[in-house]
């Protein structure tokens, strides 16, 4: 494992210290409106027995990277005078439930549906460079950090910003922020007034942009 910022460039360097992924609770729909900032409070409908992960932190703050059922974007949708087609994007598994989260808010037309692995080619169907990126709770497992880095540099273009929520779990997940750094210009948002109550559950949320 890398230890220090003096050892080589290659920190993917695939480490014991993968974890289990944790029980997750049964597939059912929920409401939120995160404490009133959405006068239309989100219907969520989570399933994560075709995938992993949440992203509750982020949706305050338009490509969907890691989207699970699209909690991010779909608040986003709802909360913001946003362009369409706003598109959320995770592994095929996850596609029929990004649909359906889609269908439960009245989203067509707002807000789509897309494929996008990790590493792969950006298709024809993906924004080229899109002028905002959301990504949240998206380094959880180490064999796929040097995909997701791969991706982030495929899309984030001169224009482009992407706000990356961060949580260290694990010793080797700061090795995924340590070569971000290395190839975009990565700062903290410090101006969120509910940052110092996430920071200390080790959550960070960042704005990356090209060098």
């Amino acid at each position: 494992m890398v230890t220090s910022d003096d050892e080589p460039d290659n920190v993917f360097n695939i480490s014991e210290d993968l974890v289990q992924s944790p029980v997750h609770k049964a597939a059912g729909t929920s409401s939120l409106d995160f404490d009133g900032l959405l006068s239309t409070p989100l219907k969520l409908h989570e399933d994560l027995s075709g995938g992993c992960g949440t992203a509750s932190k982020i949706a305050r703050c338009l490509l969907e990277l890691g989207a699970g059922g699209g909690l991010v974007g779909l608040a986003v949708a709802l909360g913001c005078n946003v362009t369409p087609p706003l598109l959320i994007t995770d592994q095929k598994p996850m596609l029929d439930l990004m649909k359906r989260n889609i269908t439960l808010n009245n989203l067509h037309g707002t807000v789509e549906a897309a494929i996008l692995d990790w590493g792969d080619a950006i298709s024809s169907r993906i924004p080229q460079h899109p002028d905002v990126i959301l990504a949240a709770d998206c380094v959880y497992f180490e064999p796929a950090f040097p995909l997701l880095h791969q991706t982030l540099q495929d899309l984030i273009g001169d224009n482009t910003i992407c706000y990356f929520c961060f949580k260290k779990r694990r010793r080797a997940d700061p090795h995924f922020m340590k070569a971000v750094r290395k190839t975009f210009d990565v700062r903290e948002v410090e101006d969120d007034p509910d940052r110092d109550a996430y920071a200390r559950e080790n959550i960070f949320l960042y704005a990356i942009r090209k060098k």
